[in-house]
């Protein structure tokens, strides 16, 4: 499984998780110039701009470890050009990660909701 796949795989685990939760989905794979945001969805009275990461293996630390501070700072970024070219949204707002994890013939082996993960500040 090349990594472009694994990241297609996580994201389909991530939404069908994250709609057995409660949330809906409206957009994925979100762009501009300030980044990209893999899911964002409507959960309760809040926004929720979601953030998957995939991993085949811990070598190199858990999915929601390999958040580096320019990640987290670009996801704000992309999280508040969208705030400001969308219509209607709630005025709540969050960043969340989902962290999946891929045994290596590619079956779940964990997956985990981590609620504002990316804080504003």
């Amino acid at each position: 499984m090349k990594r472009r796949d694994t990241g297609i795989r996580g994201e389909k685990l991530a939404k069908d998780f994250l709609k057995k939760r409660g949330y809906h989905i409206l957009e994925t794979n979100y762009r501009c110039p300030e980044g990209e945001i893999d899911i964002i969805a409507k959960h309760k009275d809040s926004l929720v701009f979601i953030e998957v990461r995939t991993k085949k293996s811990l070598e190199f630390g858990s999915p929601e470890e390999s958040i580096t501070l320019t990640k987290r700072e670009r996801l704000r970024a992309t999280a508040s050009r969208y705030r400001q070219t969308h219509n209607d949204l709630p005025l709540l707002w969050r960043i969340d990660v989902v962290a999946v994890e891929l045994n290596p013939k590619g079956k779940l082996s964990r997956i985990e909701l981590i609620e504002n993960a990316v804080s504003d500040a």
